[in-house]
């Protein structure tokens, strides 16, 4: 049976913790199809783009497998791009915040100094671009020798980018036993012979990017003035026949903030976070259950897990801070192939996040007015 949350899956508490903490909830297909077979060590092929959530589902793994007491470097992620490698560290950092392990990017175009003092600190995944990797193992700084889990993120860029003697280099310093994963988007003849020669009977994986796409849903966004924030919201409510809404802030202390000033103004709102203990959740949760509460001013990680039918809208009072968050929030209305909406408020400065969020799928976000 595959899995649809990471409550499902057998992972420890600190893993789960740095998980629930990024609002992380149901699995996208490629981390329900991956994280599986990768968490049991198989090696996994995986034809997926950007923005199918790949780097949860070989990330979150390779954090499950490493060892923090062992200062060594047990972990590698091979990247084409500089950008791309800050990006991976970055989101492997954040799942293994409360595990001890550190997580480091090593890539051109920045001087090696400060590459080398981390390494040298103790680092226990590197992920990093084929050409700086090997400088580094030339200088002798970079030790592989107890490398357990490899991935090969973007093969497809990185053979066009003419960087197969690299990945081959670099493979030969990682010993055999290890295992290893491919992610690619498109897989082409020189990919599948990386795979060949260097898998061990892969699982093989296929993910469209348009898997994410929500179509049954309505989405809007509005881009405003901060200070006006307030205001828009509540016209959004009185204009839009909202019955029940969750409307998501990105930190706890807005949620209660929100919450009074709503209900000030004569909305039923009641806020719901993580400071809350279990029977204080449960109360609100019940309560807008049975339709007693009308609005739900929520963290994502209080509202993980949340399966509530009758929620007519989402609405984004804060862009989140991970883009594929974005796509958990609003699965929660249109449950069992319901209808529903999101409108998503975009501050000045949350415009990037919100670009960020429409590169990942093909249904149109469309601005209101």
């Amino acid at each position: 049976m595959l899995v649809q949350y990471f409550t499902d899956l057998p992972l420890s508490a600190e893993t789960m913790k740095g998980i629930e903490e990024l609002g992380y909830d149901s699995l996208f297909p490629i981390q329900a199809q991956a994280i599986t077979p990768l968490l049991e060590g198989k090696d996994v092929v995986g034809q997926a783009q950007t923005g199918t959530g790949k780097t949860a589902a070989f990330g979150v793994p390779m954090i499950e497998r490493i060892d923090a007491q062992r200062r060594a470097v047990q972990g590698l992620v091979l990247v084409p791009t500089r950008e791309l490698a800050v990006q991976v560290a970055d989101h492997i950092g954040r799942f293994a915040r409360y595990t001890k392990l550190k997580v480091f990017p090593v890539y051109g175009g920045e001087a090696i100094e400060r590459q080398i003092r981390a390494l040298r600190g103790g680092i226990h995944i590197v992920v990093g671009t084929p050409g700086r990797v090997i400088d580094l193992l030339d200088r002798r700084i970079l030790d592989l020798t107890s490398v357990r889990v490899v991935v090969l993120d973007e093969a497809d860029r990185m053979l066009d980018m003419g960087f197969i003697d690299d990945i081959e280099h670099i493979l030969g310093k990682v010993p055999s036993d290890r295992q290893t994963s491919l992610f690619s988007a498109t897989i082409d003849a020189s990919v599948k012979r990386i795979c060949g020669r260097y898998l061990k009977n892969p699982e093989m994986i296929l993910v469209s990017k348009d898997e994410i796409a929500l179509t049954q849903m309505s989405q809007y966004y509005m881009v405003v003035n901060p200070r006006n924030k307030l205001e828009t919201l509540c016209s959004i409510l009185d204009e839009n026949h909202i019955g029940r809404a969750i409307v998501f802030c990105n930190r706890r202390t807005d949620t209660s903030v929100l919450a009074d000033e709503l209900r000030d103004r004569g909305y039923d709102a009641r806020a719901l976070h993580a400071g809350y203990n279990q029977a204080q959740r449960d109360i609100v949760i019940n309560s807008f259950r049975r339709g007693e509460l009308r609005l739900l001013v929520a963290t994502d990680v209080a509202a993980r897990g949340l399966d509530i039918q009758g929620i007519t809208h989402i609405v984004n009072y804060d862009v989140p801070l991970d883009a594929l968050v974005y796509f958990h929030r609003i699965g929660r209305t249109a449950r069992m192939g319901g209808e529903g909406t999101a409108i998503t408020l975009v501050s000045y400065g949350e415009l990037t996040d919100l670009n960020n969020i429409k590169a990942l799928t093909k249904t149109t976000i469309e601005e209101m007015t």
